[in-house]
């Protein structure tokens, strides 16, 4: 759904593409599905739910462990990506394709302050 370009990346992990009409996309990155393993399931936010930037907005269940989920801007989650409900899997097939939620994002400025994906993956590297 999103192009590496144009997403960015927060330190707990999240991506975040910005749509049309300030409306952001969600998801997690490669290294977080690869370091999770087998997802198995997503406790995602409800529609109209409302975060701040960093607060645990789901969980994130693989085999092997269970992982929280943090909105990676001030925003209104206005879309769920329900296929996940029945394929999490999804998210190991294509990370960053595979989106989780969609929020109206309160402040666009937000975003531009997250690693852009080299940043991201020095970042990952340096661990």
């Amino acid at each position: 759904m999103a192009n590496n370009k144009d997403m960015r990346f927060s330190d707990t992990h999240q991506w975040i593409s910005s749509q049309s009409e300030g409306v952001a996309t969600i998801g997690i990155s490669d290294y977080a599905q690869e370091s999770l393993g087998d997802i198995v399931y997503i406790d995602t936010p409800t529609i109209g739910d409302k975060f701040k930037a960093g607060e645990q907005c789901g969980v994130i269940e693989s085999v092997k462990t269970a992982s929280d989920l943090f909105m990676p801007v001030d925003g209104e989650v206005v879309a769920i990506n329900e296929s996940l409900s029945d394929q999490p899997e999804l998210i190991n097939k294509a990370p960053h394709e595979a989106w989780i939620f969609e929020v109206k994002v309160l402040d666009p400025r937000q975003i531009e302050v997250l690693k852009t994906e080299d940043e991201y993956m020095t970042f990952v590297e340096q661990g």
